[in-house]
């Protein structure tokens, strides 16, 4: 009951505080939706899989009456009337059945303040379906400390959420960095972190516990991704510090005093280091696979003291060879892409699993651009080596961690567009030729949820199947022993 009150008091502190809890200024302010009727969220003209939950929005202005809103496909049509357009699930299946390929016009009216106003928009639905499964951690939005973190699984194509870590089970610890292998449910990895925690790794569907730690590392593993053959994980290393300032824009930074590369063999428990990628002279960060498994992107950075010259510090992008055999990271280092060539700083690189892409983050500097407005995705086309910045989908303020659908079709990532606080998923369709489409937030069953929800969904990553991990099998891993791991010869 007191957790209720809490939230009910910041939810209408919010709502007094923000002139958008008033009329249109909250949704133009969230999102950008325009036109004569403002709606919120915005699904005016976006593209979307024919397999999503249903598009919940609500008319956002003050003193709208008699709404009604009229969706059309082909020959077929379907009225809501309310301010509020909620669908119910079946009528929205029933509706999208045969709806891939085509548009769907959406035809309002109303009264505003006591005068008739009308619009129209549409949306496209995609021949491309998207992976029906999204993982994130739910995380207030602190700058101090961590508090009753779940990592959830949504079903993206109806409603339902369960829970497969919280913090009820394991002692209020942080959990963190939920992340498929190939975009497959029966593949993944998450941390609970603390004495009790280690990092849980499911393998069709057959869950350890581990201490990805030997002696030798700077730490544990932090950031990482698993090979597409299962055997291997490729992490870095990292002692992270916060730091805090008054910079508009930018008011938290988490950096590296020290950052390395390694491999953790899941087959021989053994964690396998790499000199030449284990630099004292280098920060090196966020490695991940390419598509085929056989090269290894990371970002790096010369080492500098911080946070007295963090605003100098400025992540490369680059690739090494990856042998599946024995784990090993090639000599060899290419840069796919120059942050300090650019002035910018590179982060959070992933792979597309057809081969075709690289998608990453840019920042003005550093690791930790939640915070940084200026943060935004861009593109490399691995074919031409061409990289451009997606200028087309960025929002006013943070866009950063994302991953890829199984098809290459769609990718997930998280934004603090509008309100700057919370981050909330967003979808987007890319063609064969890179090209994209506005992107649009995760669909809620109450068109008022993000209004009301005091949560970040942080690290959101697609998978092709539910991951089956309960709630409970967190719960008895967590008191569970850890496998040890030791250092490879």
């Amino acid at each position: 009951m007191k957790r209720g009150l809490k939230y009910l008091g910041l939810t209408l502190a919010l709502c007094l505080a923000l002139p958008g809890c008033r009329d249109a200024e909250f949704a133009t302010a969230l999102d950008g939706s325009a036109g004569p009727l403002v709606i919120y969220p915005d699904y005016k003209e976006v593209t979307i899989p024919a397999n999503i939950a249903p598009l919940n929005f609500r008319y956002a202005m003050q003193g709208v009456r008699q709404a009604k809103t009229t969706f059309t496909l082909g020959g077929r049509s379907v009225t809501l009337r309310g301010a509020e357009v909620e669908w119910r699930l079946r009528d929205w299946k029933t509706f999208m059945a045969d709806a891939a390929g085509q548009t769907v016009t959406v035809s309002a009216e109303a009264v505003v303040d006591g005068q008739p106003v009308s619009d129209q928009w549409s949306f496209y639905v995609s021949e491309d379906a998207i992976d029906g499964w999204l993982t994130y951690r739910l995380i207030e939005p602190s700058y101090q400390m961590y508090n009753e973190i779940c990592i959830m699984e949504r079903c993206i194509e109806n409603f339902d959420e369960t829970t497969i870590s919280d913090y009820k089970h394991t002692d209020n610890a942080c959990m963190n960095c939920h992340v498929h292998g190939q975009s497959r449910g029966d593949y993944s990895l998450f941390y609970i972190r603390g004495p009790k925690g280690g990092a849980i790794l499911n393998q069709n569907g057959k869950l350890r516990k581990l201490t990805l730690n030997a002696p030798g590392m700077l730490s544990g593993t932090v950031y990482g991704e698993l090979h597409p053959a299962g055997r291997f994980g490729v992490f870095s290393t990292n002692v992270i510090l916060p730091s805090f300032h008054t910079m508009a824009g930018k008011r938290m930074e988490v950096y590296d005093s020290a950052s390395d590369l390694t491999v953790a063999d899941f087959e021989n428990n053994k964690m396998i280091n790499v000199p030449h990628v284990a630099r004292a002279d280098k920060f090196e960060t966020f490695p991940c696979f390419s598509a085929d498994g056989r090269s290894v992107f990371y970002c790096v950075a010369d080492t500098l003291p911080v946070p007295q010259r963090i605003h100098e510090v400025k992540y490369d992008l680059v690739r090494a060879d990856f042998d599946p055999s024995t784990g090993r990271i090639g000599e060899q280092v290419d840069t796919v892409w120059s942050g300090r060539a650019h002035d910018a700083s590179v982060c959070h690189p992933k792979a597309s699993p057809d081969g075709r892409w690289l998608l990453f983050t840019v920042a003005d500097y550093g690791t930790f651009p939640l915070f940084h407005t200026e943060c935004m995705l861009y593109l490399t086309d691995l074919q031409t080596g061409e990289t451009r910045p997606l200028d087309e989908i960025k929002g006013d303020k943070s866009d950063s961690y994302h991953s890829w659908s199984s098809n290459s079709r769609w990718f997930v990532f998280a934004s603090k567009r509008g309100d700057g606080q919370y981050g909330k998923p967003y979808f987007c369709h890319v063609d064969a030729d890179g090209r994209m489409t506005k992107p649009f937030v995760l669909p809620q069953r109450s068109s008022r949820f993000y209004v009301y929800n005091l949560k970040s969904f942080n690290v959101p990553d697609l998978g092709d199947a539910s991951t089956g991990i309960t709630v409970r099998d967190a719960a008895r891993l967590f008191k569970s022993p850890n496998e040890a791991f030791s250092q490879a010869e």
